[in-house]
């Protein structure tokens, strides 16, 4: 009697398994199938992070830093004055390179009124030319007059019609008329001489003229370049945004190009996810797919967003030492491609994404 219960209740087992096993392999089968489709969709990856602009503040002058006026993780808006260098030098340095540039126009000035005076000069000469030669004319008319006036007394003379004494006279009247004129062409000469050694001296003198200005706008140039120094000794925040990595103090002592802080903007348009997916991942996924973004500092808080483009190359490819499959010693391993991902929304002031946050985006393939 006990051995057929046994039998029984083997039997029954037998039935059980019989139908357990099967249902347990469609099951399983099934939640494998759902589980590949699922993958195949939503292409997920946990090496992302979150990634923005930083703006590496550093100063364009050497100095000393005079005031400081921020503070470690403040919110600064475009504009503000972050810090200031010493600016005593460059003030110095401003007034020495007026100073330069007054100098030389002052000279400027002084040539082109010895331009002004020569030019006048060869007005005046002009006109006393003018007067020369109309003066000579005179002359030469006197001249033939007198000359007339001889050579009839002479005929007088000789027929001894008029006496000596006219006649001597009328020669010494036709002798300094000729003298006259040979006194004012020689006038008439030395004027126009002076004209051309008048117009020389313009031609000289205007030739400081370019030269000097040449030298003002080298000078006007300093003085800019004075004054840029001078406005570069503050430092004002090129974006609204946090402060972050600050290594410098009062007093400290710094060089143009060196690193003093950074302002962080953690606005929607500076924030992005970069995520590291496998290569054998991203075969359907295109720019403007949905992606759905957990926060590992934010439990149950679901960011949403899109791809916006994937990188060109693979990160090992762009890292520090990249690798050389031509040594021969090649092992294959599957890459990884950044992929750029941004926000749909503006980000949640109480859920804010900081740079470098560890994210787990999934990409929704359509």
């Amino acid at each position: 009697m006990e051995e057929k219960k046994t039998n029984q209740s083997h039997r029954r087992k037998k039935i059980v398994a019989f139908i357990v096993f099967p249902v347990i392999i469609v099951i399983g089968a099934a939640a494998i199938y759902f589980y590949l489709q699922y993958k195949k969709t939503h292409i997920s990856t946990d090496d992302a992070y979150v990634d923005g602009r930083i703006h590496t503040i550093a100063s364009k002058v050497f100095g000393t830093v005079k005031t400081l006026s921020i503070q470690d993780n403040q919110l600064v808006r475009a504009g503000d004055v972050l810090l200031e260098i010493d600016p005593q030098d460059y003030q110095v340095k401003v007034k020495e390179a007026r100073a330069g540039l007054e100098t030389e126009r002052a000279k400027l000035t002084q040539i082109l009124t010895s331009v002004d005076t020569v030019n006048k000069q060869l007005a005046q000469i002009i006109a006393s030319l003018g007067a020369a030669r109309a003066n000579l004319k005179l002359q030469e008319a006197n001249l033939h007059l007198a000359d007339l006036e001889f050579k009839r007394s002479e005929a007088l003379f000789q027929r001894a019609v008029i006496p000596k004494q006219q006649y001597d006279q009328a020669k010494t009247a036709f002798e300094v008329s000729s003298a006259q004129v040979r006194a004012a062409s020689d006038q008439v000469k030395a004027l126009e001489a002076s004209i051309e050694t008048q117009r020389a001296l313009i031609r000289q003198t205007e030739l400081g003229i370019p030269p000097q200005q040449a030298v003002i706008k080298q000078n006007e140039a300093t003085v800019q370049a004075a004054e840029l120094n001078l406005s570069y000794t503050k430092i004002y925040a090129p974006v609204d945004g946090h402060i972050t990595n600050r290594t410098v103090e009062v007093g400290n002592q710094i060089q143009p190009a060196q690193p003093l802080m950074a302002v962080v903007p953690l606005n929607q348009k500076d924030v992005w996810i970069t995520a590291n997916y496998k290569e054998t991942d991203l075969k359907n996924v295109q720019p403007g797919h949905k992606v759905k973004i957990t926060v590992d500092a934010y439990p149950g808080k679901v960011f949403h967003g899109r791809v916006n483009s994937i990188m060109a190359g693979t990160g090992a490819v762009f890292s520090l030492f990249p690798p050389e499959n031509a040594t021969g010693n090649f092992v294959k391993v599957v890459q990884r491609i950044p992929v750029k991902i941004t926000l749909d929304s503006t980000v949640d002031p109480d859920h804010s994404l900081r740079i470098g946050m560890s994210v787990q985006p999934t990409i929704l393939v359509e």
